[in-house]
């Protein structure tokens, strides 16, 4: 068997989590292989069958960018970039010293490198334990073993790994770290208030990386808010949107709602008023979408409107569970994270939030509850709010 045209290359998918569920496991795995398909066809035209405990993805073209591309899908644990061989030590070995040949490329140092064979026996009736199955291709790697390669069976800096598995062998030099967490989708849908800032877009990527499928509402206060910000935000789920197979976002206009509370509420509690609104609409916008909690980027303490109190105040707007995954965070934590994810440099870009329009000079830390509702009554508040979700935009982004 050869690694052109017969044996053109696979990508060897392994999933962490998924292996502890229960009965509803197969689930776990039918999405989990939807967005697999998903996220490889953006690469090349693949197949993704299903084997006990691994996916085995076959692009036509394109192994490594799959492979790549794989490592943003959530519920995958690692990767390999492999190769197909028959259940024959012979097979198994030639293929064996091929793929070993294409990793001493990455080794252009002529110094001896520490290395081994690991051999995963998942198929039991295979005629040849583990250890025997790395002691055979071992030994017929011969010359390349003698030549560059010191056998360390404990610090290896190259592992050829084998899988014998009932369909077939198979042999790979690499593996891949993929995200881990649970499929996108699998555990309901989650609202995510979408802030140009740092914090909201992490916040929606650890709830992707739960299982819960994101949608986002951001609100915009034009005319003292250009379209730069809302061409920001829309190029931030653009960026999430490399994590689940399809987003949505909804653009809501939030200008006549912050009018309103600017010249008929305390100053000091115009920014818990701000958030309170943003949350009844997004409460409004999950029963639309059938979501089951709202997601948000607060960190306790990181400004005035995340003290204990004026969490409190703000989420007791609405009856929907409010998810902050952040809480706990530091602010460098959540910039090496969006680092990580790669949403740090778009949020940086310096463009305004609505929340900036009429900032009070000197905001309130200790909010208290009963006078945040009686600052929102007598200037028709609710009906404001109908009249921004009847004009929001909604923008599919596949």
């Amino acid at each position: 068997m050869t690694t052109t045209k017969t044996n053109p290359g696979l990508v060897l998918v392994r999933y962490g989590e998924l292996a502890i569920k229960g009965k509803n496991r197969f689930e776990f795995e039918n999405a989990l292989r939807r967005n697999i398909h998903k996220a490889a066809n953006e690469i090349a035209p693949c197949t993704v069958t299903k084997t006990r405990g691994r996916m085995v993805v076959r692009p036509e073209r394109r192994m490594e960018r799959v492979a790549r591309r794989l490592q943003e899908v959530f519920g995958i644990a690692s990767v390999s970039p492999a190769y197909a061989a028959e259940r024959k030590i012979e097979s198994i070995a030639a293929i064996a010293a091929e793929e070993l040949a294409r990793a001493l490329e990455a080794f252009p140092n002529p110094d001896p490198i520490r290395f081994r064979v690991s051999t995963r026996r998942a198929d039991k009736r295979f005629p040849m334990t583990s250890q025997e199955m790395n002691v055979a291709v071992a030994e017929s790697l011969g010359p390349a073993i003698e030549e560059r390669l010191v056998i360390d069976l404990k610090n290896p800096e190259l592992q050829l790994g084998i899988e014998l598995r009932e369909e077939a062998a198979y042999i790979f030099a690499t593996r891949l770290p993929g995200p881990g967490g649970l499929p996108v989708g699998t555990l309901g849908r989650g609202i995510c208030l979408l802030s140009g800032g740092i914090d909201s877009p992490v916040a929606a990527w650890m709830m992707m990386k739960r299982g819960c499928r994101v949608i986002y509402v951001s609100f915009h206060s034009a005319p003292f808010i250009g379209d730069s910000s809302k061409r920001k935000i829309e190029q931030l789920v653009r960026s999430l949107s490399r994590f689940q197979p399809k987003s949505r976002l909804y653009s809501v206009p939030f200008t006549d709602i912050q009018m309103a509370i600017r010249d008929h509420a305390p100053e000091s509690y115009r920014t818990v008023l701000y958030r309170r609104q943003m949350q009844k609409i997004a409460a409004r916008i999950a029963r639309r979408e059938k979501a089951g909690c709202l997601i948000t980027g607060e960190s306790l303490g990181q400004v005035a409107s995340q003290t204990m109190e004026n969490l409190t105040c703000i989420g007791a707007a609405t009856s929907t569970p409010v998810m902050q995954p952040l809480i706990g965070f530091d602010k460098q934590e959540t910039i090496d994270l969006a680092q990580k994810i790669g949403t740090f440099e778009l949020s940086i870009i310096p463009e305004p939030d609505c929340c900036t329009v009429f900032m009070p000079s000197r905001p309130i830390i200790r909010g208290k509850l009963e006078e945040c509702e009686a600052a929102e009554e007598g200037y028709g508040l609710p009906e404001l709010i109908d009249n921004a979700l009847a004009n929001a935009d909604r923008i599919d982004i596949d």
